[in-house]
């Protein structure tokens, strides 16, 4: 039987070394023939597909949708023998292991192996949180209360150091602090101390921070926005909205949770806009608007009444379009593009071009 082959993450680009998962061609346990794609992996700049050395049974799987993996790190094992044990499991503490019987939450989980718990001792039969598990742990429950005003700023480039700027100028909430996975613990963004990464969440909502604006833009991948959103809720977070004292939102408008409505923007009479959507500098939504999930109007954008958006589209600076047209889920506009006719979804519409379907 030979040895199995180790499949690491190739360096897609050189000056980034974390790329993102964009698709899973195969499963754990699945067999696979050699120059089958294993996944795609997406950067700022491209996309690369991960390819199969030889045939065999995949194990050890790191890739999944839309996570984050790092150059070098193993994505995943290929063996001729189907009952194939990694290292990893190989190593496995048994109390690390989830037994079958136990529900538990992913941020319990997270907190669990955080604070060294036997899962082993928890209950079974109900749904385990982290109250549970801080029980378990000797904590008696004694989660911090969650501060009214304290913030968690998730994402420390342009867009983090915008809504740092956006939180101090309403007065209403304080930044407590930035989760960054680039910057070093201790370090600062706008005097602003970075608590860490994505890892030391579910600890940070622990000590008594329980609200937390996510701050990745999303530009090159909307993916990004919409998983870190997904993450900081299922770890406990509330996401407050987060409007300009310069905007203005008329009464009729309903705004969703943990979206952000920057400086000199309008939101029109009767105007919806969906969970996590970024409504950029200077950016107009119309009357009767209907912005889904995690859209992202780029600064200039203008939308005449009655327009309808799909989830996590992007739409580039100074786009306009016609009165009443429907855009579809994942569309990206190019910067000045005008729309005059509905866009089915998944379309790529040229800077500078009229779509007229």
């Amino acid at each position: 039987m030979a040895d199995p082959i180790v499949v690491e993450v190739p360096l897609v680009n050189p000056n980034e070394p974390d790329a993102m998962v964009v698709d899973v061609a195969v499963a754990e346990g699945g067999h696979v023939s050699e120059g089958d794609v294993l996944c795609s992996l997406e950067t700022s700049k491209s996309v690369e597909d991960v390819y199969a050395e030889a045939a065999g049974f995949v194990f050890g799987l790191a890739a999944k949708l839309g996570t984050m993996v790092s150059a070098g790190g193993i994505l995943c094992y290929l063996s001729d023998d189907p009952d194939f044990v990694t290292p990893h499991q190989a190593d496995a503490d048994p109390a690390d292991t989830v037994p079958g019987d136990l529900r538990i939450t992913e941020p319990a989980l997270a907190v669990a192996r955080e604070l060294g718990v036997d899962l082993g001792t928890l209950p079974v039969g109900v749904l385990v949180t982290e109250r549970h598990v801080r029980e378990a742990a000797g904590a008696g429950g004694a989660e911090v209360p969650a501060d009214p005003r304290a913030v968690l700023i998730f994402g420390a480039g342009g867009h983090g150091k915008t809504l740092i700027e956006l939180i101090r100028a309403t007065g209403d909430l304080e930044v407590a602090g930035v989760v960054d996975d680039h910057l070093a613990k201790g370090t600062d963004v706008l005097g602003v101390p970075v608590l860490g990464s994505r890892e030391d969440l579910a600890s940070i909502r622990g000590e008594g921070i329980g609200q937390a604006v996510n701050a990745i833009g999303g530009i090159t991948n909307m993916a990004v926005r919409v998983e870190v959103t997904r993450s900081l809720l299922a770890r406990g977070f509330t996401m407050p909205t987060l409007v300009h004292p310069t905007a203005f939102v008329e009464a009729s408008a309903r705004i969703g949770a943990g979206s952000q409505i920057l400086a000199h923007s309008y939101v029109g009479s009767d105007a919806i806009i969906g969970v996590g959507a970024i409504i950029n500098t200077g950016a107009v939504v119309s009357h009767d608007c209907v912005l889904a999930d995690h859209v992202n109007l780029s600064p200039g954008c203008l939308l005449a009444g009655g327009v309808d958006v799909g989830e996590a589209t992007l739409l580039g600076m100074g786009v306009t379009t016609y009165l009443g047209i429907a855009v579809g889920a994942n569309v990206r506009a190019g910067n000045g593009a005008i729309i005059s006719a509905p866009v089915p979804d998944g379309r790529r519409i040229a800077a500078g071009s009229v779509w007229d379907g």
